[in-house]
């Protein structure tokens, strides 16, 4: 079996943020076979990333055998190395990655979840956690049956009041019953010393992380945090295995929160699973209601919680969806999904 062509696009999401999650959003990866058969991924990057996929990665991957999936995400990260060891060549090599793998559960006629684990329930639904803004949303999830809630507190700012967001954390917490997760997201606005007031704030409503309170590349204050009575969560927008051991090697975060679809791909989030078992850390992909990462979480995770998925990116034909705060895996092959053909209309 060779590959005969790769090809990407950034398909249009109406509603997507106003910023670089537009201008270098999601794209679309397809890998064909001389055999007929197409494997779909989603990476990042936008039109960088599209062309990334249709020049270097082309070059590398066409005319070739798909089948050793991981040998081939070492290559293209080899290949690219000199320029793409964090960023935006990640984000491109998701996309391939997944496309692989999608290939290789359509090869073997097995859903992706089944080749990680072959003893994995589909049948098992898992529980799921919506990010939410404000009370009413808080609400309005727990209605829809959702295990727990994030707060979404970018709106306080650079200078957050500790006294203003425990308020909300704890009128959260009451909604949510002494037993139910909640966790809070300052998506990287704080610095440590409001990071530790507002952690000691919130310490008495049982927040179970605080997630990226800090600019993500800044290493020595997340070692500072280290005393926070709050467990820290972060991820992601770190980039392969090497990356994540910098963060687990020094304990820098409880949770890691890698993005299958920046990271690297599926080989890079298994990769993470087995680190997790060997530092004590847990995983908690972001989004990961999202086709792509729920079949890692259906089989490796042993505490999942699938947060809910971009609601503006909804290109995937076949995709699962919550249905009364769960979601559950099929077994159709590879990641079960695909794609309508006027996607490559662009093309």
């Amino acid at each position: 079996m060779k590959i005969t062509q790769l090809r990407a696009v950034q398909p249009a999401t109406p509603g997507s943020p106003p910023d670089w999650r537009t201008q270098l959003g999601q794209i679309v990866v397809e890998v064909t076979t001389d055999e007929g058969c197409t494997g779909i991924g989603v990476g990042g990057g936008g039109l960088a990333g599209v062309h990334l996929v249709e020049t270097v990665l082309r070059d590398l991957l066409l005319d070739q055998d798909p089948t050793d999936v991981e040998s081939w995400h070492a290559r293209m990260c080899r290949h690219t190395a000199f320029y793409g060891q964090k960023g935006l060549v990640v984000m491109a090599i998701s996309g391939v990655d997944l496309a692989l793998w999608d290939l290789r559960g359509k090869i073997l006629d097995q859903p992706v979840a089944r080749i990680l684990n072959e003893t994995v329930d589909l049948a098992q639904p898992l529980p799921t956690y919506r990010t939410v803004f404000d009370d009413v949303e808080t609400e309005t999830a727990l209605d829809a049956g959702h295990a727990a809630v994030k707060l979404h507190v970018e709106r306080f700012g650079d200078r957050p009041d500790p006294l203003a967001i425990a308020e909300l954390v704890g009128r959260a917490r009451s909604k949510l019953g002494a037993s139910r997760p909640l966790m809070i997201d300052a998506f990287g606005r704080w610095n440590v010393s409001s990071t530790l007031a507002v952690a000691a704030a919130i310490e008495p409503h049982q927040v179970d992380w605080l997630e990226e309170p800090l600019p993500c590349d800044d290493l020595a204050g997340y070692e500072a945090l280290k005393q926070s009575p709050v467990p820290i969560a972060g991820g992601e927008h770190e980039y392969l295995i090497g990356g994540f051991e910098t963060l687990a090697n020094a304990k820098l975060h409880a949770v890691l929160q890698p993005d299958i679809n920046w990271c690297g791909g599926m080989t890079t989030l298994v990769q993470i699973y087995e680190l997790a078992k060997t530092t004590g850390l847990r995983v908690c992909p972001h989004r990961g209601s999202e086709t792509y990462a729920l079949h890692a979480m259906a089989a490796l995770d042993p505490q999942p919680l699938a947060e809910s998925p971009r609601e503006w990116f909804n290109v995937l034909q076949g995709s699962p969806s919550i249905q009364n705060g769960t979601i559950q895996l099929t077994d159709a092959p590879g990641f079960g999904i695909q794609v309508a053909a006027d996607i490559w209309a662009s093309d």
